[in-house]
């Protein structure tokens, strides 16, 4: 006699990460797309949230999705994760994944210092700096919104530039690279500017980077990078040495 075979059943979270994957190489969800709430997802599958929870909760881990707490989970793209914490040189990183880049000049002009900016540069209020907003494309369709504030004394021929044709951040560094540097990252909800120049609705959230430069003295640039948060994400890998590791964990364990 025969033993009986045992079929081996898939458990409800798996089928639900194969729905979703179907219906995404079936091309029914695009890259951004906003797929439907985890309270939608209970009643099309009559099974606990916390089962679909997980099914979405391991589609993130392995990049396929891209929640975002508040607003909802999207399809994330493939293979657009850029390097944090170095000069930002965004055509490169576009041009290298074999895409197309185009920058959009918004603004490239002198204004007064604010309050808030007179002080973080430790100018007057009222002190002259340059600022430009340029959107940067990736075949056609905006994946960055970049802005920045740069002091005259340490970029005077700033707003002579042309940076449809050249990176801005290429341009600053040949003058001479930065002594310090500051990152700050957070998710945010795009103004109207924002979702207008990034073609971007009321409900994507966006990644913002700040980043502030010094070259010996006071702050020289003020840097922000908003980025479509189901379009990409933020990321940096590093190789450090024995000593730097060793000043790492000299610095971060307390005796």
């Amino acid at each position: 006699m025969n033993p009986t075979k045992r079929v081996a059943r898939v458990p409800p979270y798996a089928q639900i990460k194969q729905h979703i994957i179907d219906r995404i190489e079936r091309g029914e969800w695009k890259t951004g797309s906003r797929l439907p709430s985890e309270k939608e997802l209970v009643a099309a599958f009559g099974v606990a949230r916390m089962t679909v929870h997980r099914a979405l909760r391991e589609l993130s881990a392995e990049g396929v999705l891209s929640r975002f707490q508040g607003v909802g989970t999207f399809l994330s793209p493939p293979d657009t994760r850029f390097e944090v914490f170095r000069a930002q040189d965004i055509d490169a990183d576009i041009i290298s994944r074999g895409h197309e880049h185009r920058a959009k000049l918004i603004t490239l002009q002198a204004v007064r210092a604010n309050p808030d900016l007179a002080s973080a540069f430790t100018l007057r209020p009222g002190a002259k700096l340059f600022h430009s907003v340029v959107v940067h494309c990736e075949d056609d369709a905006p994946v960055m919104l970049e802005e920045r504030y740069v002091t005259p004394a340490w970029a005077p021929k700033y707003l002579e530039q042309d940076f449809t044709k050249h990176n801005t951040g290429r341009y600053l560094l040949s003058l001479g690279p930065p002594s310090e540097l500051d990152h700050s990252i957070f998710a945010v909800s795009p103004d109207k500017r924002t979702q207008k120049l990034l073609e971007i609705d009321e409900n994507e959230p966006c990644l913002l980077l700040i980043r502030w430069a010094w070259h010996g003295g006071p702050p020289t640039t003020k840097s922000l990078f908003a980025y479509p948060g189901s379009r990409y994400s933020l990321g940096s890998r590093y190789k450090l040495s024995e000593d730097a590791n060793r000043r790492i964990l000299t610095t971060t364990i307390p005796k």
